[in-house]
């Protein structure tokens, strides 16, 4: 097991934790080959009898842990080699903590604003049609949600993560997966509770909507126009608070 691996797990509750150990030892075993799908949310809270919140904890553990990555839209796939050159451990795994775990609020949304309107802008130039396609699908998903804050979050999580990948840019993609990864600590999740409204998710929502359909008809400038006025709402809020 990966050292960053271990000291997540160490330090995260059941049935999150026993989920994705038993995922990682079948990885290990060989029950799926690296590049692999993993099966559905869905199959893994029957298989297990737990929630489908409680396999995604344990998804969410094996993603910051190197072993599975997430594309949105499409699922989550082995990317652990065991005989892969042990890589130099991140500056996630230390004493104090990971960085997700030291970053603050403002922080994140200082590094959304670099990050976003650059990868909005070359998703808008490189995204391919089935690419605009699954982004529509997540969008529908994303529409009759109306005062569930965390499944929101989540669909939102999955909108954006696909206009990352839509970049083609594997560097771009890997810093949002990161991005993703802070958005999901407590103090951000506790925040999205508070913060997302009803009235809250339905301007989001519409920015959102917005912001596909410059992507669509590659607005180039809309669209990033778009994901600045989302962030600067949300740095607002988050001005409000402190």
């Amino acid at each position: 097991m990966t050292t960053v691996l271990t000291n997540l797990l160490s330090g995260s509750g059941e049935p999150a934790r026993s989920i994705a150990e038993q995922l990682f030892e079948r990885i290990q075993a060989g029950a799926y080959e690296t590049g692999a799908r993993l099966p559905a949310e869905r199959l893994l809270a029957e298989e297990f009898g737990v929630t489908r919140s409680a396999v995604r904890d344990a998804l969410d553990l094996l993603v910051r842990g190197k072993v599975v990555a997430r594309r949105a839209g499409a699922g989550n796939f082995i990317v652990y080699r065991q005989d892969a050159m042990p890589a130099a451990e991140p500056i996630a795994a230390n004493d104090q903590g990971s960085v997700a775990e030291q970053t603050s609020l403002l922080e994140l949304q200082v590094v959304r604003g670099i990050v976003e309107p650059e990868i909005v802008r070359l998703a808008v130039i490189h995204m391919k049609p089935r690419d605009i396609e699954r982004l529509r699908r997540i969008l529908a998903r994303m529409e009759p949600v109306e005062t569930d804050a965390e499944e929101f979050a989540r669909a939102e999580e999955d909108f954006l993560l696909q206009i990352a990948h839509g970049t083609g840019n594997p560097l771009l993609i890997a810093i949002y997966e990161q991005i993703a990864a802070v958005r999901r600590e407590p103090h951000w999740i506790a925040h999205k509770r508070k913060a997302l409204s009803p009235r809250r998710i339905r301007t989001t929502k519409s920015r959102h909507r917005s912001m596909f359909e410059a992507i669509e008809r590659r607005d180039l400038e809309t669209a990033v126009e778009y994901v600045k006025l989302q962030l600067v709402d949300e740095q607002r809020a988050l001005m409000a608070e402190e």
